[in-house]
């Protein structure tokens, strides 16, 4: 086991990651910008190291000054968190040539699942089913009609190296076609530094469903069941939950043991989740992250598993602590994004709480690392907590989350908690019947 885990991350996922070395004996060493000197992860670790000012770039994505830290403190471990350097493959060969443990993959499984056209090839090798579209990136328009008339319209041009919505766009029709191509292209370079796109076809009622898989990096693998992720606004996740309202076991059982052999195939080695489109019955791999998702507590809350603790004892040789049998399914769990953000035009909302009160409870969870007189900088995601509550079937669970919603207070800044409060009176959500497009249709009606 390791002795000293540096944290290269902030916010809420630093303290998570943090609590989880604490329960493990591990000391800690957090990484922190100017502005965030005061942040509860800074005061909690037992050594703390300021790596720059507040500009991400110069602080958390600034790699030799993290290097160096670990070198400083004698950190033998970094645990990336998510965002910032959590899927940088030159961060973990660097780490690697230091003789630090990078706690996630390889550099070369993060470089293969970073790229999305060499990610949709290798997992339609793995037997991972894949949404029909070009077998690679779309060199001219020409070859992007050719693609589209033969998947059928409407298709989705993505970037190859894209993320977050952007570089995406969608063409009804072959007039439509090649100024969403442009768009797209424009747009990836813009965002990337890298214009290449591909083409899939567009589903026009899908769900989003995540599988959450360990490898042991030995050829081993199991999958931690799926996750609903449909939620979404300008594709960014704003509600999940486990299980999916959507799926019966026979269809969970088939995706999760599809997911559990590739990750296994794959000689994968930590937490990763294999992200799906779910429509009609199917199943369409979309992309697959390489690193802990932020809605991994839902995961956590079902299983009973705590999934750092995993991270942790794979990345240092001792192997995954369950078999797939051991793993059992008990209840279901929401978690909802809690966004520095006003609730209706979703405009950032940094300054400081005045009163900061949270739920409390049989079956709650709040991972935030906020507090009464915390100023919340301008400079990083507007994420400042999440809630998660779990019961012993969906209808508690909303009716737990109803009443946690009502304790929640946050005073002094904006919040997206109304729009919460919203969501879980409607009768869409408490029937489970929604899709990828129901929030921003919802959104729209209300504005």
């Amino acid at each position: 086991m390791f002795q000293k885990i540096l944290i290269a991350n902030r916010g809420e996922i630093a303290l998570r990651v943090l609590r989880a070395c604490k329960e493990l004996g591990i000391q800690t060493v957090v990484v922190h910008s100017t502005a965030d000197s005061d942040a509860m992860h800074v005061r909690l670790a037992d050594e703390s190291v300021c790596i720059g000012p507040p500009p991400s770039r110069e602080s958390y994505l600034n790699i030799h000054q993290i290097v160096a830290a670990c070198e400083i403190t004698g950190a033998d471990a970094v645990h990336p968190g998510y965002g910032f350097l959590s899927e940088n493959a030159k961060f973990a060969d660097i780490l690697a040539a230091h003789n630090i443990t990078f706690i996630g993959p390889s550099g070369d499984h993060i470089r293969i699942m970073g790229d999305k056209i060499e990610a949709k090839r290798t997992a339609r090798r793995l037997g991972i089913p894949v949404v029909p579209g070009s077998d690679g990136a779309i060199s001219d328009e020409k070859e992007a009609k050719r693609v589209a008339a033969e998947i059928g319209y409407p298709v989705i041009i993505k970037a190859s190296a894209g993320g977050g919505g952007r570089g995406m766009k969608v063409a009804h029709t072959e007039a439509d076609l090649e100024v969403a191509l442009q768009t797209a292209k424009s747009e990836a370079g813009a965002a990337f530094g890298d214009d290449a796109v591909y083409i899939e076809k567009y589903l026009e009622k899908p769900r989003h469903i995540e599988v959450q898989v360990f490898g042991d990096g030995a050829g081993g693998g199991v999958h931690f069941g799926e996750r609903d992720c449909s939620l979404q606004r300008r594709h960014q996740k704003v509600w999940e939950e486990a299980n999916s309202p959507a799926l019966n076991a026979e269809e969970r059982s088939r995706i999760g043991g599809i997911c559990a052999k590739a990750i296994a195939d794959l000689g994968y080695s930590g937490a990763g989740t294999i992200e799906f489109l779910y429509e009609n019955g199917e199943f369409y791999f979309i992309e697959m992250n390489t690193r802990l998702q932020v809605e991994h507590p839902v995961t956590e809350a079902i299983t009973g598993i705590d999934l750092v603790h995993e991270q942790i004892r794979v990345a240092s040789g001792g192997g995954l602590s369950v078999r797939q049998e051991d793993i059992k399914f008990n209840g279901h769990a929401i978690e909802c994004r809690i966004n520095a953000e006003d609730p209706r035009t979703f405009t950032p909302s940094p300054g400081t709480i005045t009163h900061f009160h949270t739920p409390g409870g049989l079956g709650i969870r709040v991972d935030s690392g906020v507090y009464s007189g915390y100023k919340i900088p301008p400079y990083y995601d507007s994420l400042i907590g999440k809630l998660i509550v779990h019961g012993r079937n969906r209808v508690e669970c909303m009716m737990r989350l109803r009443r946690a919603l009502d304790e929640f207070v946050v005073d002094g800044i904006k919040t997206t908690l109304p729009l919460f409060r919203d969501l879980v009176g409607n009768p869409d959500i408490a029937n489970g019947d929604y899709d990828i497009h129901w929030l921003e249709k919802y959104l729209a009606k209300g504005e």
